[in-house]
């Protein structure tokens, strides 16, 4: 058997004669070409076995196994390892070789003139709430250049309207279609207008270039932890502003890392657990079905659309969640609860638990002489006026007992 037996070809909207030397005479020597209906059509002068492209995903991962052996070409469009499929089977099959093609982010750059490297590249493109437009959310501040893969041509309305509802309205944007095609288009318009409707749908393969303009008075949510109380919807029981900003950074968001939030509430740590790394996951553990309701829409709000809800408590809630890399304890801190979080995480990870009741923080004294880690205590004083119109005077909040610690 060949080792060289799969490669992943990003293909143009030129086909076979955009390609480079290596990556034609991969496709021209494929026995099986693995690629979707655009794929095809623009190979199509090759007399070859050709398989659509199944869905879902793990079906094309499997029926790839099946052909091991044969020379086995999938198609994708520019560059395979670029928020593109290829990344996902080449990390599947390890031997596979690649062969790049210019990208759509690359395209839209240059018909933009914006450097490459101070933009924000994106996808809309896939499924689940992760590839809806509240996930453009974190990366929409001020001065910030996006560029994004649309799913359809349905995403320039869906985009603008939420840039609108978020401040950013007057910002402009501009749709490019069939990048590198003789149909190759654009239109341009503030997103406003694109979310109105007035602006006429493009074509369905299509980057969206968008320049963040804020709006006076439009909120500021950065990536940075700490999101300002009043952006999120809650009942009043939560996790302030402050303290949530120290409890994140104890916990430590890192890319692709997954945070079990117990006794999440109106969700704000793990939304910000979310924002703060790429590809960061999380799942809230909360009993009560109207803070659920409240969690689940901040997530859409703020960014954070794939945050995973789900009815219980803990410990017996915790059953079958996906394995933790970071652990709060929040509206969920019971002995039994940490316990079971503790020997959920692997080596490297951590459990934070915030107490404000003397009951709470002695249990907190217990665990940090069972488990380790480091106590500390947070005091917020906020200026309010003393009476109607008075002067001002501090105004202690409860204080918060934290224990952290890293397995």
């Amino acid at each position: 058997m060949s080792e060289l037996w799969l490669q992943i070809v990003g293909l143009g909207a030129d086909g076979l004669a955009g390609l480079r030397p290596s990556a034609r005479a991969a496709v021209e020597s494929a026995e099986v070409i693995f690629g979707a209906e655009r794929h095809h059509r623009l190979t199509a002068e090759l007399d070859v076995e050709r398989v659509a492209w199944p869905s879902p995903f793990d079906h094309l991962l499997n029926r790839l196994e099946a052909h091991r052996g044969r020379r086995v070409v999938v198609l994708v469009s520019g560059d395979p390892m670029w928020r593109s499929a290829g990344s996902r089977i080449a990390a599947a099959f390890p031997e596979a070789v690649a062969h790049p093609h210019v990208s759509a982010y690359q395209l839209a750059a240059a018909r933009m003139l914006w450097p490459l490297n101070g933009c924000e590249t994106l996808t809309l493109h896939g499924r689940g709430p992760e590839r809806s437009a509240a996930a453009l959310r974190p990366f929409v501040q001020p001065g910030a250049r996006l560029l994004a893969l649309a799913a359809d041509g349905d995403s320039a309305q869906e985009v603008g309207a939420a840039l609108a509802g978020w401040g950013f309205g007057s910002s402009p944007m501009r749709a490019l279609w069939d990048l590198d095609a003789d149909s190759e288009g654009w239109q341009e318009a503030p997103a406003a207008a694109w979310g109105s409707g007035r602006i006429p749908r493009p074509g369905d393969l299509c980057t969206l270039a968008i320049e963040c303009r804020a709006e006076a008075g439009a909120p500021l949510a950065p990536a940075v932890p700490g999101l300002a109380d009043e952006l999120f919807e809650h009942d009043g029981v939560m996790t302030k502003r402050e303290v949530r900003a120290a409890t994140l950074a104890r916990l430590a968001p890192l890319p692709g890392q997954m945070l079990w939030d117990v006794g999440c509430g109106c969700g704000s740590v793990a939304i910000e657990w979310m924002r703060a790394a790429r590809g960061a996951k999380a799942v809230g553990l909360e009993p009560r079905a109207d803070r659920r309701a409240m969690a689940s829409a901040n997530a859409q709000v703020l960014g954070a659309p794939g945050l995973a809800l789900k009815d219980g408590r803990a410990p017996e809630g915790l059953a079958g969640l996906p394995a933790p890399d970071a652990v709060f304890l929040g509206g969920g801190l019971s002995e039994a609860a940490a316990e079971a979080a503790w020997w959920a995480l692997s080596p490297g990870g951590r459990l934070v638990a915030n107490a404000v009741t003397l009951e709470s923080e002695a249990l907190l004294v217990r665990l940090a002489a069972r488990f380790g880690g480091e106590l500390s205590r947070i005091r917020i004083e906020r200026a309010s006026p003393v009476g109607e119109g008075g002067p001002l005077a501090w105004r202690p909040a409860m204080s918060v007992t934290q224990w952290g610690a890293r397995k």
